[in-house]
């Protein structure tokens, strides 16, 4: 399944709009514009919170836990000493870990579950500076790895303050 992931422009904290490939909002990421460390609802379109995304502040580098009902479903953590081609690390809760690596500056990498690509994640599709595009494979939860990209574009641009 592919995705439109756009940072709006102009909101207080840090939100996202999410289209599905056929351009319907299916997603609405409402970034907490007054708290210590990230923190970020992921909800659909009628409101409801299908995971909170929070930073953790104490921890070595940047590190996020997802959260579903209470219970964090999955931790993502950047890789340190990487120059150039950064990694992340997630443990998923009751599933084989993930590793996301490539170009994050530019929007450009992919994740991974041992040797298979799961997600692509690429600027390239769309032509909009503050849009980039994600492809999920349909076995994967869905939320989940829009999740992990959004923790990613949040830990590799915390100053873009909206702007892509």
């Amino acid at each position: 399944m592919r995705y439109l992931l756009k940072q709006r422009l102009i909101s207080f904290g840090d939100d996202f709009n999410i289209k599905d490939e056929a351009g319907n909002d299916v997603y609405f990421v409402d970034g907490k514009a007054i708290s210590i460390g990230d923190k970020l609802s992921f909800q659909d379109m009628t409101g409801t919170e299908l995971a909170f995304i929070k930073q953790r502040i104490l921890a070595w580098g940047r590190t996020y836990e997802i959260m579903r009902g209470g219970e964090a479903i999955a931790v993502v953590r950047k890789q340190p000493l990487a120059l150039i081609h950064h990694r992340f690390a997630v443990t998923v809760s009751g599933a084989s870990e993930l590793e996301a690596e490539g170009n994050f500056l530019d929007r450009e990498y992919t994740i991974r579950r041992g040797d298979s690509v799961i997600a692509t994640v690429s600027k390239r599709w769309f032509s909009l500076s503050d849009s980039y595009g994600i492809e999920v494979d349909t076995a994967e939860d869905q939320v989940l790895i829009l999740a992990c990209a959004v923790v990613i574009d949040e830990s590799c641009h915390p100053d873009d303050e909206g702007r892509h």
